[in-house]
């Protein structure tokens, strides 16, 4: 068996040996604790018939677990001063294919024909660069690719957010973003001290498994993400309030605003945090007639 990328002695000395510094503008932090990458990737449920998509693979300590227990690990890593010592530490693995792109600028369906073709079971599991948290996730499911689902570490902030639900503090337009597509829950907290360099923040480990249909149908999936987020435009405020100041002539059209919210039970003293994604679907669906077209 290889030795493991991901211990402290192993992972300065791959530094030292290649000169490597940390960007910080890239949001570099390394694992290095074994134990957690392996129950990261236990928890994405790989066989030997899997694909596994990783961004930001670092110094290859995640890729390593991966390809282990996967057919085939797809990386994008957008810094080019990794390639050569990701080309060392994983050389004793074949099934590895490394691609130096910014994974919001990569053709992922592309990727996913050319490097996968004949595996049905494709997860993407990452540890991704906190920055840019957020728009990989909604990428991934907006772009509705071919995936069962995702397992990543993140801030555990932003992981609290995702799983979050209705009533509590830290629901919002990005958990009703998410569980749209997702079934989510936070699997692991992870403790600063097995990063290098250290995070300033606590990390979490979510895992998300694609809807086969979204949560709710709705009639029009832009309207009612524009809906969501007009809710909690100002936390504070009443749905009705957000609602009459955020949607396009919203002032003028208070009449049409309040009727929908009555047509479908909804008190316009309630706020945004206690609505229910299906709340929201319905919601956006008796708003949608008199605003379609003037987003």
């Amino acid at each position: 068996m290889n030795k493991d990328i991901a211990t402290p002695v192993r992972t300065k000395a791959i530094l030292d040996k290649y000169g490597f510094s940390f960007k910080k503008s890239l949001g570099q932090n390394f694992l290095i604790d074994t134990n957690i990458l392996k129950r990261i990737v236990d928890h994405a449920e790989l066989t030997e018939t899997s694909g596994a998509i990783e961004i930001g693979p670092g110094i290859g300590a995640l890729t390593e677990q991966l390809a282990r227990r996967s057919a085939k690990v797809l990386a994008f890593e957008i810094d080019q001063r990794l390639l050569p010592i990701l080309e060392d530490t994983l050389s004793p693995y074949e099934n590895k294919k490394i691609i130096n792109s910014d994974i919001l600028k990569a053709d992922v369906h592309k990727a996913i024909a050319e490097e996968f073709a004949g595996l049905d079971d494709i997860m993407v599991v990452a540890n991704l660069p906190y920055y840019v948290t957020t728009p990989i996730i909604m990428k991934l499911l907006e772009d509705k690719l071919p995936i069962r689902g995702i397992v990543c570490m993140l801030q555990k902030e932003v992981a609290d957010r995702i799983a979050a639900k209705p009533g509590t503090k830290d629901y919002g337009s990005l958990s009703i973003a998410i569980q749209y597509y997702t079934v989510a829950e936070t699997v692991m907290i992870v403790p600063k001290t097995v990063f290098m360099p250290q995070p300033n923040v606590d990390s979490a480990v979510i895992r998300l498994i694609k809807r086969e249909t979204p949560a709710v149908a709705v009639k029009n999936e832009e309207f009612f993400f524009f809906v969501t987020r007009a809710s909690f435009a100002q936390r504070r405020k009443t749905l009705l309030n957000n609602l009459t100041s955020q949607l396009p002539n919203g002032k003028e059209k208070k009449e049409q605003i309040l009727a929908a919210l009555e047509q479908v039970e909804i008190d316009p003293g309630r706020r945004g945090e206690t609505l229910s994604i299906e709340e929201f679907g319905k919601l956006s669906d008796a708003l949608y007639p008199h605003f379609e077209g003037q987003l």
